[in-house]
């Protein structure tokens, strides 16, 4: 006997109580009673034929079939974002009427220092979009829909997306002048290991293909290592030590300073990613023109 659909409300409310861990939790993020919520989880466990949670006073521990359907709910929840986003896009007439949601998602130093100043001059070419800014440094998934335009730093894959170049973002070594001014300038990679180096914590693909650059230094010679690329930044602004950055963005603050610059770089190409069924969505199509065109300005230095 087939199993009877589930309401989405239902998958909803058990993705919700997967990320929060009880019922008390996830009606808070929802905005929706426990008892409601409990009542969804009992129904499409009943639906589904299938336990997804083990009650304790600790809250609810969520089973294997639990997470082995997870993946397919967050599959519908993001399909589920992707409609609505459209339909907010969807015969909005000409370019000054364009009105509608994008959802755009980059890692975080682009989110924070690069896209803000193209988001001034979109809302003032197009006061009607709206902008939802993931802010990831894992590439989100186009294909199911996660987000609608994605700035990425690799080429994309997948033949259904549409893709545009606009460049190369050099990474070099750099320090602020307080930090130069007390420990010298470092002349050659050698010298570096005797400076406070700011690095990466956990190892990846991205730090595997670093390593060959880095002339022998190691983690250890790392006196402060975060994963996040903000932390990097603002321990180099702060005047910690010399760590990793983009030089375009290190170019703006004539207080930050290049350091190796002949004896090290990484020139990571720059993509911009849409969903080809996207093309016709006023709404995408603005965001993804005016974000190509102030990245190239970005990167050139416009």
């Amino acid at each position: 006997m087939p199993i009877a659909e589930p309401n989405w409300d239902l998958y909803r409310s058990f993705l919700s109580v997967l990320k929060e861990g009880s019922l008390s939790g996830a009606a808070r993020a929802l905005g929706l009673t426990q008892p409601t919520v409990g009542r969804h989880i009992d129904a499409l466990e009943q639906a589904l034929g299938l336990s997804l949670f083990t009650r304790s006073q600790a809250g609810f521990i969520a089973t294997d079939a639990a997470h082995a359907l997870q993946p397919y709910a967050e599959t519908l929840s993001s399909a589920s974002s992707a409609l609505l986003r459209a339909a907010s896009g969807i015969g909005r007439g000409t370019d000054a009427q364009i009105k509608g949601t994008v959802r755009v998602t980059a890692s975080e130093v682009v989110s924070v220092e690069v896209l803000p100043p193209l988001l001034v001059q979109l809302r003032d070419s197009h006061a009607g979009i709206t902008i939802e800014l993931a802010v990831s440094n894992r590439i989100e998934n186009l294909l199911r829909r996660d987000a609608d335009i994605a700035v990425r730093m690799q080429r994309p894959e997948q033949d259904v997306l549409v893709a545009r170049r606009v460049g190369h973002i050099d990474l070099g070594f750099h320090a602020h002048r307080r930090y130069l001014e007390r420990h010298g300038m470092p002349k050659n990679m050698e010298e570096m290991k005797q400076h406070t180096l700011i690095g990466i914590d956990t190892e990846s693909a991205f730090t595997r293909k670093l390593q060959p650059l880095l002339s022998g230094l190691a983690s250890s010679h790392f006196a402060l290592r975060s994963d996040s690329d903000l932390v990097h930044l603002a321990s180099i602004r702060a005047g910690l030590g010399i760590g990793i950055c983009q030089v375009r963005l290190a170019a703006r603050d004539p207080d930050l300073v290049r350091v190796v610059p002949g004896q090290f770089n990484i020139s990571m190409e720059t993509w911009l990613a849409m969903h080809e069924n996207l093309r016709s969505n006023p709404a995408c199509a603005a965001v993804y023109t005016a974000l190509a065109a102030g990245l190239e300005d970005y990167i050139n230095g416009r």
